[in-house]
């Protein structure tokens, strides 16, 4: 995928256009074009070169992004993205418009203060009407090319059959001067044959629409440098987060501290950080100790106390106390950087519901043009003076906007955006943003989600025939080589404790069962009751001990070595404070909240209690989360929250998928959604803010069609007793992108913690459905498949245009969304998705479906 940047682009009709000229080339999979930031993004095999050709032909112009990205440094980057979003039009602008604000007073101290006020002129001006006429022209014309873009962008895309908004702004306002030019030759005319002064002031009065020529370009430069000025401020968050980006760092070399670019930086670099500092790199403390400002990332302003060991992320700010670090992740591999590439592509990328405004986009300017000549013809036939009829063609010329349409979705998503990343919530794309609001279950994942994900240890109990430390020594032998939250709870309380290990040989972790090993010759394993069971006999004492531990959500774990039960630990993984009160919101919006874990059923049911879920679906194996959420999905919208490498494919397989507390590496990849704090009430926030900002999108588009359906019959004279004049239209023209803009901006006011006026979507999704089919689907534990037992096969669909991670989920979302398709692998490195069938495929159904999202379908092989 390459990044372009477009010039000459001004309204919806020209972002049309491009992408209409892109799309053409035979190379090419998918193209985007963003209105707002000036950028094009383009999938597939195609040159830049030829992408360049094509932009040029249409009569706009493109260079690469960042053109030399791949050898130039990280710093050079970033200072190109904010040089790409700096606002260089608002100043331009206001130049136009103060040499046109200096003309036009001339010209209206004429045609308004002498003419109907009777102002004093220069004496070779009294009741000189064609001298008059003929500096109004001049001045006109001086006008008309002070804001000479309009018409050099208007005519050149009307010879290229491709007219935007600029084409009506320089037919406006040239059919204005070309009338009343002809006019004041006629005026001529008409003083060489002898006409009375009463006739040539009564042409002059009420022929000339020099006033309009010039005030027409001048008052949609005032309307584009308002929309100029609005769209940058919804830029600012992006632009307030570049600002951020460090600069230098402070690094110790043969035990001398030097400071050097941020690009000299290397991964196992150690690094200094002083109070007051930014640190520069994501790293690993290794001496001292500090408060640390996170909010560049989390959007949490309390600094967060760091020790050794702890890790720190580049862009945040050392509060208090000194440090060194060790570099872990450096240049654009950082957290920061991430951050900055993922808000940058969400801004660049197109929400689905953008293609409403660019289906209409794409025609309204031929439209337009067609309607003002029919108004013309039609008046002029009824009997209307011609000149009136004119003049009412140009007030639909004029009033007609269709930059209102292409701006009314872009500019809210990217404030929503902005407003997400201030308070570290990333949405990957303007898709994820838009549909995160029409979510209808959510499903939990337990460890780290509602959660802490820091277990301890609080009961120890040994078998009769054992004792405490032979359980410990043993489940400290196992547990040290496993990576589960669970197990680091174990260490931690046998290392406390001082306990003893030995060396474990043929090391096995067995996903949603257990640990396997040997200690010498002996067999030794760890894990779930269900997984014990299998190689040795729990005594009754234990298991009633179990069921003790799990009413009040704490997690039993038995040991056994050859066959002997030695006894059992129990880990509680506190609840986090938080998750009550985000689960209350989540139904509070109507939305039914389901745990998922692979905690036996008591355990699942005291920790569910606590946080006040609606449903608990126990001893699901990391592998079945997938499965369980694909089976919701046929209930309505599904969101995952997970945070953890186990999360992956359940994350990938739901509608939106939610990883929390920047998770893992893997989580964020598989994500649409990433939340940087670890509190679930920031997935409610997440919720919020697209709700919020999908109504403010629905506000803009209803303002820019209404704006356009009730205004064009108006200039047109179609309402009985209602004449506009042109200069009015192009007032009102000039006002509507920027009222667009304004009601985008108001997102920034918006409080996304806010849970006062959240309302229910119109059902709970258990309610449109039989309980017991839901019982069907809820109660599934890890003994009962989830998916049904029927006769499965597999086919392979041929893919063009799979780019990325985000194109492989893209896809696989939209496979496995079809009916048939029980899961879908889908491949960049291969161009192919490997699905699991239940049922015959609709080929032209999958073709559709493909290309729908901007993918190329090769066809379907066995």
């Amino acid at each position: 995928m390459e990044e372009y940047i477009v010039t000459g682009m001004t309204c919806a009709a020209c972002q049309a256009h491009v992408e209409k000229a892109v799309s053409k080339l035979d190379d090419v999979e998918n193209v985007s074009v963003s209105l707002l930031t000036n950028s094009m993004t383009v999938e597939g095999s195609a040159s830049a070169e030829a992408v360049i050709k094509a932009v040029e032909e249409a009569g706009y112009g493109a260079s690469l992004q960042n053109q030399e990205k791949r050898s130039s440094s990280f710093s050079d980057r970033i200072a190109g993205r904010e040089e790409s979003l700096k606002d260089k039009e608002t100043p331009k602008l206001v130049k136009r418009l103060i040499y046109s604000a200096i003309w036009l007073l001339i010209l209206m101290y004429i045609t308004m203060g002498h003419n109907m006020l009777g102002f004093p002129v220069p004496f070779f001006f009294e009741h000189n009407h064609l001298g008059l006429s003929f500096t109004q022209a001049l001045i006109s014309l001086t006008v008309m090319y002070i804001n000479r873009a309009f018409f050099i962008s208007g005519f050149k895309s009307l010879k290229k059959l491709s007219p935007n908004m600029d084409t009506l702004v320089a037919l406006g306002s040239g059919v204005s001067f070309g009338w009343s030019l002809y006019i004041v030759y006629k005026m001529t005319y008409m003083v060489t044959n002898g006409v009375t002064n009463a006739e040539l002031m009564d042409i002059y009065h009420n022929g000339l629409y020099f006033e309009a020529s010039a005030m027409i370009p001048a008052l949609i430069t005032v309307g584009k440098t308002l929309e100029a000025f609005s769209k940058g401020k919804t830029t600012d968050a992006l632009k307030n987060l570049m600002k951020m980006a460090p600069k230098t760092a402070v690094v110790l070399k043969d035990d001398r501290e030097i400071t050097v670019s941020i690009d000299e930086v290397k991964e196992g670099d150690v690094f200094v950080v002083r109070p007051g500092e930014s640190i520069p790199v994501d790293g690993v403390i290794i001496n001292g100790e500090a408060a640390v400002d996170e909010s560049a990332l989390t959007g949490e302003p309390i600094p967060v106390d760091k020790s050794v060991d702890d890790t720190v992320s580049a862009a945040t700010i050392n509060r208090s106390g000194f440090f060194r670090a060790r570099a872990t992740r450096v240049g654009e591999d950082t957290t920061f950087s991430k951050i900055i590439e993922m808000v940058s592509a969400s801004a660049a990328s197109k929400a689905p519901i953008a293609r409403i405004a660019d289906r209409v986009s794409a025609v309204f300017v031929p439209s337009v043009i067609g309607i003002a000549l029919i108004v013309c013809i039609i008046w002029t036939f009824v009997g209307l003076p011609f000149a009136d009829a004119l003049e009412r063609a140009i007030a639909v010329l004029v009033i007609s906007c269709p930059c209102a349409l292409g701006l009314a979705t872009p500019v809210a998503i990217m404030v929503g955006n902005g407003m997400g990343a201030k308070n570290g919530i990333l949405f990957k794309t303007s898709e994820s943003l838009e549909n995160t609001g029409r979510i209808q279950i959510v499903a939990l994942d337990k460890t780290g989600t509602v959660t802490e994900g820091k277990p301890v240890v609080t009961d120890v109990f040994a078998e009769r025939e054992s004792s405490e430390n032979e359980l410990l020594t043993v489940a400290y032998s196992l547990e040290e080589k496993s990576e589960h939250p669970l197990a680091k709870a174990v260490v931690e309380y046998c290392e406390s404790n001082k306990t003893l290990k030995s060396e474990v040989t043929d090391f096995k972790a067995l996903p949603g069962n257990g640990l396997e090993g040997y200690l010498g010759d002996q067999k030794v394993i760890g894990g779930n009751r269900n997984f014990i069971e299998k190689s040795a006999v729990i005594g009754y004492d234990l298991i009633e001990k179990e069921k003790e531990l799990s009413l009040v959500g704490k997690t039993p774990m038995y040991f056994a070595k050859e066959g002997r039960v030695l006894g059992m630990i129990a880990v509680w993984d506190k609840v986090k404070d938080d998750s009550a009160e985000a689960v209350r919101q989540l139904k509070n919006m109507g939305i039914e909240v389901i745990m998922l874990t692979g905690d036996n059923d008591r355990t699942a049911k005291a920790i569910g209690d606590i946080a006040g879920v609606d449903k608990v679906i126990s001893g699901v194996l990391p592998e079945g989360k997938e499965a369980v959420i694909k089976k919701l999905k046929k209930r309505g919208r599904v969101a995952m929250v997970g945070d953890g490498i186990n999360d992956a494919p359940a994350l990938t397989a739901a509608d939106i998928g939610i990883a929390i507390g920047a998770g893992t590496d893997v989580a964020i990849d598989s994500a649409d959604v990433v939340l940087m704090n670890s509190k679930l009430d920031d997935a409610v926030s997440a919720i919020r803010l697209s709700k919020k900002t999908l109504k403010n999108i629905h506000e803009n588009l209803f303002w820019a069609f209404a704006y356009n359906i009730i205004l064009i019959p108006m200039a047109a004279g179609a309402y009985p007793g209602i004449e506009m004049n042109p200069m009015w239209g192009a007032a009102a023209m000039s006002l509507s992108s920027f009222s667009v803009c304004m009601n985008a901006l108001r997102l920034n006011l918006f409080n996304i913690h806010d849970s006062g006026r959240d309302k229910p979507i119109k059902k709970r999704a258990l309610s449109d459905i039989n309980e017991n089919a839901a019982d069907s689907v809820l109660n599934e534990t890890a003994d009962k498949k989830v998916i049904t037992e029927e006769k499965q096969m597999t086919k392979t669909i041929k893919v063009s245009g799979l780019m990325c991670e985000h194109c492989e989920n893209n896809v696989k979302k939209t496979l496995e969304a079809l009916s048939g398709i029980e899961s879908a692998i889908v491949s960049k490195d291969t161009q192919t998705a490997e699905v699991t069938i239940s049922a015959p495929l609709d080929e032209e159904t999958v073709k559709k479906a493909i290309e729908e999202k901007g993918y190329g379908f090769v066809g379907i092989v066995d």
